[in-house]
Parts: structure tokens; sequence; C-alpha cells
């Protein structure tokens, strides 16, 4: 279970409220872990209840005011105990790669609309990675912890390139067996 590690983490970055981790997880931490607001909501809530993490006090209490969570030592330990621990790596769902078995058993009649579009959904992908990489990554910024960023990044970077080559790779071969499009 990392959606707690994933939460802990952007925590120990930088303290926040529910709205701010739901925003910060749009724009990082979503790229390789997702979690929907209802779900960080949830889980702040387990945290706090565990003892891993606590609202910050407010100067002025205020009905409705957005509570800004840090990281206790507890959660800090959690997130250390839990980096080092093993765990298999998780196995594929891949609803395209079902798509394209399938389509072994019934033929390829539609199929290569479906690659070109994730085609040029992981080149935009790509494209977003590597403007993130140019922009927070220029040369010289190699801080212990800039590097282990960038280095999620890269491993971003390379899944991407992967699926790029692949469906060009597949699109070939579908387009062998129906003909190119018209």
């Amino acid at each position: 279970m990392s959606l707690p590690h994933a939460i802990l983490t952007a925590l120990l970055e930088k303290p926040s409220s529910g709205l701010e981790l739901t925003r910060r997880f749009d724009k990082s931490i979503g790229y390789f872990w997702s979690a929907t607001h209802q779900q960080i909501y949830r889980e702040l809530g387990r945290l706090e209840e565990g003892g891993l993490i606590r609202a910050l006090p407010s100067e002025v209490p205020v009905r409705g005011q957005k509570k800004e969570y840090e990281v206790l030592p507890a959660g800090g330990a959690e997130l250390a105990r839990w980096i080092g621990e093993s765990q298999d790596p998780k196995a594929i769902r891949d609803p395209l790669l079902l798509r394209v078995r399938a389509a072994g058993v019934v033929g390829p009649q539609g199929l290569a609309a479906e690659l070109r579009r994730h085609l040029d959904l992981h080149r935009g992908q790509l494209a977003e990675y590597e403007a993130i990489e140019a922009k927070d990554f220029p040369p010289g910024r190699d801080s212990d912890q800039d590097r282990l960023r960038r280095l999620v990044l890269r491993g971003g970077i390379g899944l991407e390139t992967f699926w790029l080559r692949w469906l060009e790779e597949a699109l070939a071969e579908v387009d062998d067996m129906t003909g190119p499009p018209a």
C-alpha cells in the first residue's frame, strides 16, 4: 500500500493542506502514483489517527478553514522503514496489451486507430517529461535530492520511449496485416 507513503513523501517535502496535496499529486507524484481528492483526504485522516502526521495549529481558528499537515517523527521513521522494504514488481495490467492479444483471436480491425491514439498520447507525455527535465534540472543541479528526483523522471522518460518504440513496431505489424490507413 503506497498511497500513505506517497503522502508522507509529499508532506516531508512541504507541509500542505489536502487541497494542496491534490494539486501537487496532479503535477508531480501523480505521474507515477495517482490518487483522487477523496483518497488523499481519507488517507490524511488515517495517517493522523495513526500518529504519523498532525494538523498544524492555526493562528486563528476558523470554521471550515483548511488544515495544513506536517509529518511527525513516527511518520518519517515509517517512510524510512518502507524505503528499505522489499517488494516484488507489480504484474502488468494494460488494456491496450489485452486488445492486441484479443486482436490475435478475432482480427486487428480497428486496432490501428487505437494504436495511433496511444502513440500520440505517449508522444505528448514524453514531451511533457522532457520539458520538466529541461526546466527543473538544468546542468549543475545535482544535490542528492535533485539526483533522485531526476532519476524518477528519467524512469518516466525511459518508459515513454519504450512505449513509442513498441507502438511504432505494433503499428507497422498491424498496417502490414490490414494495409495502411486511407
